[in-house]
């Protein structure tokens, strides 16, 4: 017979558990045999316990992981097949079983790489601070290092990470881990990074806690093989060349108040500066904060770099939108009828303002700026003829069409069909309402000088159209509906739009973007691309979100899902048409939380998708820092990416995307 002491110890030996509904029995040593558990400070008393109506222990946890740990507490090895790594590690780290979560954490980290995957096309890491500029333009001399901005291809302690770049070895730019990002971001210093903390020097204090609390892109602009990076302080200018790949050619000087706006203009023409000739000027850069507006010249082909302030510009109202057509420097506001124009001409080197009453939108065409009201009128600037009425200190602001309603205009698009020996050059414009309509007008080479033609109307939107972009195949619409998206294939005759048969609806979807109410929007999700290719959208969820869709414009499908290759948050994104050795390579550039920019070659992708529509890619699995080939069936995130995307925001604090488009302009092909 058994003795009291026998049962006692049979009784302490079982060990009944509740986890999740789900009763599981096991023994005091399986639970116990690895040390500093969570089961060990449960048994010992140490973690207060919950138990059921049958007296077994209570564990709020998911019972199907649980279990899998639980085999392997009892035999020591495990079956990773069909098994979610990640969220089965999650529950290791949560009960502490360090043995199983290293082997997981290594299993993880094969199927990851911060090299990213074949997309993956460069990895610009932040760069150094550039010193202080006086009030005259020109770098004091504060015991900081020399500037980046003289930089060349040979030797260049700056050289960046890229695919294409012979120099990748020398590479100094490593990319960082996860924990290195999030003690970057909690606690970083720029003069630090620098060993060189005179270069704050003569700042205000709250200024310096503002520069180590902004570490991250707020702005990127492209123009051909060159990229702008904005940051709250300051501009770095990278360039793209087939034997050194990206590297930094120029930073702007430190400005004191925060950048808002950035414009980039590449191989710009010759021009005079304070009577000094500023012909070798390959780069010209313009940046904005509130109303007033800087511009420099950078001569990138001397040692050193020579960067030349061509002036300090005041708008008078805040500043909205800076561009450039061709080499003129424009700065738009949209401020209702205190809507003004700037214009900065490189001959002339003359600044003029002009009242443009009921600004709301704008688009370029070559030579012409073409500006959309909300009295229902287009209007255009020709540039060319900018020069001669400087006596007149006239924009020559002139009247293209009227729309038959009056209604608001608030999206335009240009598209300038080639020239042909028979039927000259042919515009046509595609424009969008603010009671969502949609309107194609053409101007015919024989009726030049009457005003463009009503072509035809589109009344299939019940919202404000923020975004149309007309192309050789496609028109394309957005609205203020969560950016609801109608396309229409477009029929053309020896490249002009043809009345037979017409337009034909082709798809209508959702590019959902829940920070596109941000006060300064950086990240326009599209489309983007040229006019005679495939456009695209990118979409960005969240805020802080590490996850991109690229989709086709024309249909809404997935081309790739992109994720950082570090894991940091994505800020601010473009798209780059830069020219390669064999061809143009269409580049996605995303600027990060981090203060690192990550670049990512879409071109194949696009060219498969567009080719191949109606069949699936084969897909393989889904890591961050890869590119995720989906079946093209798939267009925005599945409920379960959403969910997965949404479960890390709070839609409380975020706001919605405004049923009032500001200031838009629809193409942003750089």
């Amino acid at each position: 017979m058994r003795t009291s002491k026998q049962k006692m110890s049979n009784y302490q030996e079982i060990v009944n558990l509740n986890v999740g509904g789900t009763k599981f029995s096991t023994s005091w040593h399986t639970l116990t045999w690895i040390p500093d558990t969570f089961f060990t400070a449960l048994l010992s008393g140490r973690i207060p316990t919950v138990t059921d109506e049958s007296g077994a222990i209570f564990i709020d946890r998911d019972p199907i992981q649980f279990a899998l740990i639980l085999n392997y507490l009892r035999t020591r090895d495990i079956d990773l097949n069909n098994v979610n790594i990640r969220s089965l590690r999650h529950e290791c780290d949560y009960f502490g079983i360090t043995p199983l979560s290293r082997r997981l954490a290594l299993c993880d980290d094969a199927n990851h790489s911060t090299c990213g995957d074949v997309l993956f096309y460069g990895y610009l890491p932040p760069p150094l601070i550039p010193p202080i500029a006086n009030s005259n333009g020109r770098t004091g001399n504060n015991g900081s290092r020399k500037n980046l901005a003289s930089t060349s291809c040979e030797g260049t302690s700056s050289r960046t990470h890229s695919r294409n770049s012979s120099l990748d070895l020398r590479t100094i730019g490593r990319i960082p881990s996860q924990d290195q990002l999030n003690r970057s971001v909690r606690g970083h210093s720029r003069a630090a990074s620098l060993g060189n903390t005179d270069t704050l020097k003569g700042m205000r204090h709250t200024e310096a806690n503002t520069w180590s609390d902004n570490v991250k892109v707020l702005i990127i602009k492209a123009h051909h093989n060159w990229i702008a990076v904005a940051y709250a302080h300051f501009v770095c200018g990278y360039r793209l060349t087939d034997s050194c790949g990206w590297y930094v050619a120029f930073q702007s000087p430190v400005q004191e108040s925060t950048i808002e706006r950035i414009a980039l203009n590449a191989k710009s023409g010759g021009s005079t500066t304070g009577g000094s000739t500023t012909t070798g000027n390959d780069v010209m850069l313009g940046i904005a904060s509130g109303p007033l507006v800087k511009l420099w010249a950078f001569s990138t082909h001397m040692e050193p770099v020579r960067r030349t302030l061509i002036g300090t510009f005041n708008l008078g109202v805040r500043v909205e939108h800076l561009l450039f057509v061709g080499p003129q420097l424009v700065a738009l506001s949209g401020a209702g009828s205190r809507s003004k124009a700037g214009v900065w001409h490189t001959s002339t080197q003359h600044w003029q303002t002009q009242d443009v009453a009921h600004l709301t939108t704008h688009d370029t065409a070559g030579s012409f700026l073409l500006l959309g009201t909300a009295t229902g009128c287009i209007n255009y600037i020709d540039m060319q003829k900018f020069p001669l009425r400087m006596k007149d200190n006239d924009l020559l602001v002139t009247q293209l069409y009227k729309d038959p309603n009056q209604e608001p205009i608030t999206a335009i698009s240009v598209y300038l069909t080639p020239k042909t020996s028979l039927c000259g050059n042919w515009i046509e414009i595609a424009y969008g309402t603010r009671y969502g309509s949609v309107r194609v007008i053409v101007q015919h080479p024989e009726t030049v000088g009457h005003g463009p033609q009503l072509f035809q109307t589109f009344t299939v939107h019940q919202s404000p159209i923020t975004k149309v972009s007309l192309s050789e195949k496609y028109l394309v619409s957005v609205c203020s509906e969560y950016n609801h998206v109608r396309s229409w294939r477009v029929t053309r005759f020896r490249g002009m739009i043809s009345t037979q048969p017409g337009t034909t609806p082709r798809a209508a979807f959702k590019v959902l973007a829940l920070d596109a109410a941000t006060p300064h929007p950086h990240n326009d999700c599209g489309p983007y691309g040229e006019q005679d290719e495939e456009q695209i959208f990118i979409q960005k969820i969240v805020p802080d979100t590490d996850t991109l869709y690229v989709r086709l414009a024309s249909n809404g499908k997935r081309v790739c899902t992109i994720r950082s290759v570090d894991g940091s948050g994505v800020c601010c994104f473009v798209v780059a048409e830069c020219e390669g050795a064999l061809r143009p390579r269409r580049l996605l550039v995303c600027g990060h939380r981090s203060g690192a920019a990550q670049l990512w070659d879409l071109t194949a992708h696009i060219d498969r998708a567009a080719r191949a529509p109606h069949t699936a890619p084969a897909s393989h699995t889904h890591t961050p820092g890869d590119c995720e080939e989906s079946p093209v069936s798939e267009g925005g995130p599945s409920p379960d990416e959403l969910v997965r995307l949404l479960s890390a925001c709070d839609l409380d604090a975020t706001p919605l995307p405004s049923l009032h488009p500001p200031l838009t302009s629809p193409r942003h092909a750089p």
